[in-house]
């Protein structure tokens, strides 16, 4: 939803002769960041922050079939500068009840019916290419480029393949060493100048996905790499379609349109990355007539525990018992689904329920005990089924579906993550992308997308060690700004790094349980699941007080204190209730908690803190209660791999 208050007004722009061509200016409201654009042979834009340069002049354009290349010896016939003063109420609160969404725009009408549009905010740029062609036309290339003045660091999710899940490590490392290899988005750079620069994209549709790759011809640079358009493909397996064969362009597509943003979140402190909205802001409205079906909510989850449910009298596994154990677990915390992972239905069928499960009556039990269900399948198998299944699933009463290994990111994937939103809406059915790239917006035009994978979550300490506190401290300054992130937390057995394992069928997670209960604040996603085994759950009574009131969306999200790969504490509200997070990498930390985010009085806060032993014995934890008010200043110990969680309430 929108209250739209928008002023956009002409002034006067500043236009002055740069070579061939002119230099267009626009700064953000608050006038720290600078945007200057120049046309002429060549197109090209910078970035300064308070007078220093951060994006050096880097060249963009588009090419097209029908002789077009945009960008390229632009003629401009008009320039035409607005500000835009908007307030967004998203339906689903991921980190704000309402969204400030304020900037300075130019667009640039260019001969050749095409326009270059740049947006200035106070936290970030972004610049997009649009079309007035009277045909369809193919998108053969695009020039998206990002030039640095210095060889700054970088935090790089590298990747190998286009053919991806996009679940990649961030290797810290210099500019210059990433030359002719590519990442996924979104990747941070840190400035020599000072602010951090988290580049990505928003409002993608009917295009590919970008990636990034270190510029071979310039000396500190990335490039938006593509996926061009698949001409041949094969299937593989029940959910592997691999292509064969490339077509020779990015994008077969309508001639009157807009085509995605390349947006540069700026971040003077750390924190700002974390509560920055820019993805959403720049991303299409939404587009469902009512949205009032839309719950967000906590899912208890077979897969990661491998259904492995102990103390019981029926044997575990995919059967009608053990998923209603899982409902009655979910009802006595207030849960608000269950998801059916991989097995539920015949690998050749998606029509056809595994013999051992009585859907039905599992759905019945389900809607007695007040927990909705949602059920895991392929893309492939959906895709094959799509309208049969999803009537099939509206039918029975299903409350969403969580949809896997898509795994790429080319045109025709892209579509179908929109064509999945649109038929699930219509059905009134939630979404949870999996084996997925990561979130570009789709969620404000159809909020009953509640997540994306595209992390390397949870599930990974499994089968190896990737997913550490190392990596955990990363994500929230990186991956978890462009949305939601779909991370899985909420491992009871908890290990040091000296004493972890990875076990397939009872796993474990590297760090505290503390950490694990702080993931719940620090990580953003209306969708959060809780990936053990109730069974585990059930030993642990004080984890479930807190796991039970922490809720997955929040009225306001203040980043307390942070330090990306090393520290972070998180404060999030809802209601009259404030929640706090804070994690550590495996260096163990003594921090402060401030707390004049409190209104004036008194207030109890129960915090669930790392033991005394939890260096040694990860699963360590006591809970304790104080009274603090917004002039408390509160020491707390961070093991190493440790984290903190806290609810704070009137007392």
């Amino acid at each position: 939803m929108k209250i739209n208050l928008l002023s956009a007004f002409l002034v006067l722009i500043s236009i002055f002769s740069f070579g061939q061509g002119k230099k267009y200016v626009i700064k953000s409201p608050d006038s720290k960041i600078e945007v200057r654009v120049s046309t002429g042979a060549q197109t090209s834009y910078s970035v300064y922050f308070g007078g220093k340069e951060l994006v050096a002049p880097s060249l963009i354009s588009m090419k097209f079939d029908n002789g077009i290349e945009a960008g390229i010896n632009a003629v401009v016939s008009k320039a035409e500068k607005t500000e835009g003063k908007n307030t967004i109420i998203p339906v689903v609160r991921e980190k704000h009840a309402t969204i400030d969404d304020h900037y300075n725009q130019i667009i640039l009408f260019c001969k050749g019916n095409y326009n270059i549009v740049f947006r200035a905010y106070n936290d970030g740029v972004a610049y997009r290419f649009a079309t007035t062609f009277k045909n369809p036309v193919k998108v053969i290339s695009e020039n998206a480029n990002f030039e640095f003045p210095n060889d700054n660091k970088i935090y790089f999710p590298k990747e190998g393949n286009l053919y991806s899940s996009q679940e990649r490590r961030y290797i810290y490392t210099d500019l210059s060493s990433v030359k002719n290899q590519f990442c996924v988005t979104p990747a941070l750079v840190e400035s020599a100048n000072g602010p951090k620069i988290l580049i990505s994209e928003a409002d993608l549709y009917d295009y590919p996905g970008m990636f990034l790759e270190g510029s071979a011809n310039t000396s500190y640079g990335l490039h938006g790499k593509f996926a061009p358009s698949p001409s041949e493909t094969e299937q593989t397996s029940d959910r592997d379609v691999r292509i064969k064969k490339h077509a020779d362009f990015l994008a077969q597509t309508t001639g009157t349109r807009q085509y995605p943003w390349r947006v540069m979140v700026v971040a003077e402190k750390d924190g700002q990355l974390v509560e920055s909205d820019l993805i959403y802001k720049l991303s299409k409205p939404l587009q469902i007539q009512d949205p009032s079906w839309v719950k967000p909510g906590k899912a208890a989850w077979d897969w990661w525990n491998a259904w492995n449910v102990y103390g019981v009298d029926f044997k575990s596994g995919i059967n009608t018992e053990t998923y209603k154990y899982y409902v009655d677990f979910a009802s006595k915390y207030g849960l608000e689904y269950l998801v059916l992972d991989a097995g539920w239905y015949d690998a050749n069928d998606l029509m056809k329920v595994v013999p051992s499960l009585d859907m039905e009556e599992l759905i019945s039990y389900a809607n007695k005990k007040n927990v909705g269900l949602f059920l895991w399948t392929s893309w492939k198998a959906l895709d094959d089924k799509m309208t049969e299944a999803l009537d099939q699933f509206q039918k029975w009463g299903i409350k969403g579906i969580k949809i896997d290994y898509m795994q790429r990111d080319d045109q025709w994937m892209v579509n179908y993550y929109l064509r999945v939103a649109q038929e699930a809406a219509k059905r009134h059915l939630l979404v949870d992308f999996h084996g997925a790239y990561k979130p570009t917006g789709l969620r404000r035009a159809y909020p009953n997308v509640l997540s994306h994978e595209g992390v390397l979550g949870l599930e990974n300490d499994k089968w190896c060690n990737d997913a550490n506190p190392e990596q955990a401290l990363i994500l929230p300054f990186t991956r978890n700004v462009v949305g939601p992130m779909d991370y899985t937390p909420g491992a009871m057995r908890n290990a040091t790094k000296d004493n972890f394992r990875s076990i397939h069928s009872a796993p474990m997670s590297l760090g505290t349980r503390c950490q694990q209960l702080a993931m719940y604040v620090v990580y953003m996603c209306p969708f959060q699941m809780l990936s053990d085994s109730p069974s585990n759950y059930y030993r642990e009574p004080e984890c479930m007080e807190f796991l039970k009131e922490v809720p997955a969306v929040w009225d306001d999200t203040k980043v307390l204190d942070g330090k990306i790969s090393d520290y972070i504490i998180v404060a999030r509200k809802s209601g009259d209730r404030w929640f706090l997070g804070a994690m550590t990498d495996w260096t163990e930390r003594d921090l402060e908690l401030n707390f004049d985010f409190l209104g004036e009085g008194d207030y109890t806060i129960d915090m669930w803190k790392d033991g005394v032993n939890a260096n040694t014995h990860a699963s360590d934890f006591k809970k304790v209660s104080l009274t603090v008010n917004k002039d408390s200043r509160l020491k707390i110990h961070l093991a190493s791999g440790g984290g903190m969680a806290a609810i704070i309430h009137n007392k």
